[in-house]
């Protein structure tokens, strides 16, 4: 079955799997989901990725991060744009996420990164998803 957005896709499937408590995830890759990923392991949002090769298949395999309570340190992921209705922003409005304790990232022409990064380096793009 062919996914119409991957993104969400996969922003879904580890929104699931912290709320289930799972460990790790598996994750089909692209370069836009690595960036992602890169982004979330430093903001603290996940423990630890890598890429891994099963039959011939290569997956990213995110492991996700808990509190000491077994409490998810993701309390959500949303996703903002999607192929049908892309978010375009300037620097100077990308939006804030709980006040600056969550993270927007955000797809600019020098590359995936944060709101705050994209701020300071006054570039504008394509809103992404949000994190908290």
């Amino acid at each position: 079955m062919s996914v119409s957005d991957p993104v969400a896709d996969m922003l879904t499937k580890i929104r699931n799997a912290s709320r289930a408590k799972f460990e790790k995830v598996d994750i089909v890759p692209s370069k836009l989901k690595l960036e992602i990923i890169k982004i979330l392991k430093n903001e603290g949002f996940v423990k630890n990725f890598k890429k891994v090769t099963q039959d011939d298949e290569s997956v990213i395999r995110v492991f996700l991060k808990y509190d000491d309570q077994e409490n998810p340190i993701i309390h959500g992921i949303q996703s903002v744009s999607t192929p049908g209705r892309r978010v375009y922003t300037g620097y100077k409005d990308i939006p804030r996420v709980l006040n600056g304790f969550g993270t927007v990232i955000v797809s600019t022409s020098t590359g995936v990164t944060t709101g705050k990064k994209a701020t300071v380096g006054k570039v504008g793009g394509e809103i992404i998803c949000k994190v908290w």
